[in-house]
C-alpha cells in the first residue's frame, strides 16, 4: 500500500450517477465517497479530453491515476482501435472504474498500481494523467519521470495541471526529463502539457 494513500473501503457508500456527453457519446459514470471529484466530471479532465480529441492518439494508451474511469473510458470510445490500460491505487475508485467500463460498454484493462509498480508494458504510445495533486509533488513528479521509461519511441506524455498547482514548474521538470514540453492549451486556469520521447 502506498505511503500517500489511506484505504477508504470502510467509508460509507453514497453512490451517485453522473451523466456526461463528450463528442458524439453519452456516458453514465457512477461515483462515490472517497474518490476524486465525486459530484461532477472534473473540469481539468474535460479540458484534457477536448485537447486530446484534436490529435490522433496511438495504439496503446495508459491512464495514470484513472479515478472512477472518466479519462480512460472516454478515450476508448473516441479511439476504439487503441488498447487502453488504466491504473489507480484507490480500491474504491478501481471498483467504480470497472463498473463504469461495463456500464459504458468499454473494453479496457483496469488494475491496481502504486504509480507504475505493477505496469509491465514499456511501449505505450500515449500516457495521459490528471495527476493526484493531493498526493504531493514527490508523487506527481515520479509519475512524470517514470512515464519516460514506459513510453515507446515517439510516444507522448499528456498532462493536465492547474497553473496554481505548479503547471509552469511541472513543465520545466518534464522538459528536463524529455528534452521538450509544449503547452498545448490554457483554459480556465488549467494547462495541458505534452512531451514526446525522441
Amino acid at each position: 500500500m502506498s505511503h500517500y494513500f489511506t484505504d477508504n473501503r470502510q467509508l460509507a457508500q453514497n453512490r451517485k450517477e453522473i451523466s456526461f456527453r463528450f463528442s458524439c457519446f453519452n456516458f453514465m459514470f457512477i461515483s462515490d465517497n472517497g474518490v476524486f471529484c465525486k459530484d461532477k466530471i472534473d473540469e481539468g479532465s474535460i479540458i484534457l479530453l477536448k485537447t486530446l480529441n484534436k490529435y490522433s492518439l496511438g495504439k496503446r494508451i495508459l491512464d495514470v491515476g484513472c479515478g472512477y474511469g472518466v479519462l480512460g473510458i472516454t478515450l476508448k470510445k473516441c479511439f476504439p482501435q487503441s488498447s487502453v490500460d488504466m491504473i489507480e491505487i484507490n480500491p474504491r475508485a478501481i471498483e467504480l472504474a470497472q463498473i463504469n467500463a461495463k456500464k459504458n460498454e468499454c473494453d479496457v484493462h483496469i488494475f491496481e498500481s502504486d504509480i507504475y509498480s505493477n505496469v509491465k508494458c514499456f511501449n505505450y504510445t500515449d500516457i495521459v494523467t490528471n495527476p493526484p495533486i493531493r498526493a504531493g509533488k514527490k508523487v506527481i513528479y515520479k509519475i512524470f519521470e517514470e512515464a519516460y521509461d514506459h513510453l515507446d519511441k515517439n510516444g507522448a506524455l499528456w498532462v493536465v495541471i492547474r497553473k496554481n498547482h505548479g503547471a509552469l514548474s511541472a513543465c520545466r521538470f518534464i522538459e528536463g526529463i524529455f528534452g521538450n514540453c509544449t503547452i498545448l492549451n490554457k483554459e480556465k486556469g488549467y494547462y495541458i502539457l505534452k512531451s514526446e520521447k525522441k
